[in-house]
């Protein structure tokens, strides 16, 4: 597996893939917060300056990718105040190349980063229906910050934040 940076013009592609990743959730919520979520996670925010755009490739195939954003930034679009740590957000991984350990290698790859930064804390957030996303941030070690939770959608779905100190 290789774990590089993005380039330009395979953003369109990694968007497409994490809709793809993502529309397996589209079942445990509402439209609205799947139209919601849909454009939040094709927004232009992922090329904001200063965020890492990191892709895994496995035999020259994009199969996963993630977002890293810089302390003090609008990770959110404006939901979250601009927190003090590195942020993971838009992680996805291709559905057919689940289990292959690439998640993992793409938040080991956001922590390896923030570290040689300097900082001392990485973030993320996620929701509840999100299972296997919760679970492996929680093998991992990331712990809940409550304060920094919000609902995108006003419809009861909580979208929760979690930090790593490192």
């Amino acid at each position: 597996m290789i774990i590089r940076n993005a380039t330009i013009d395979e953003v369109s592609f990694i968007r497409e893939q994490r809709i793809k990743a993502y529309s397996e959730h589209s079942k445990a919520i509402s439209d609205e917060h799947w139209q919601a979520l849909k454009k939040a996670i094709s927004s232009e925010a992922d090329i904001q300056s200063g965020v890492d755009l990191i892709v895994a490739e496995l035999d020259g195939k994009i199969v996963g990718s993630v977002a890293l954003f810089p302390p003090k930034s609008d990770a959110y679009e404006g939901y979250v105040d601009e927190l003090d740590y590195s942020e993971i957000r838009l992680l996805a991984v291709d559905p057919e190349a689940r289990g292959k350990g690439i998640a993992f290698a793409l938040i080991t790859e956001c922590i390896k980063r923030t570290k040689e930064k300097g900082l001392d804390a990485i973030g993320l957030h996620t929701a509840e229906f999100m299972k296997s996303a919760l679970q492996l941030y929680e093998r991992i070690g990331f712990e809940r910050l409550p304060q920094y939770d919000f609902e995108p959608a006003n419809d009861g779905i909580i979208v929760k934040a979690f930090r790593l100190t490192i």
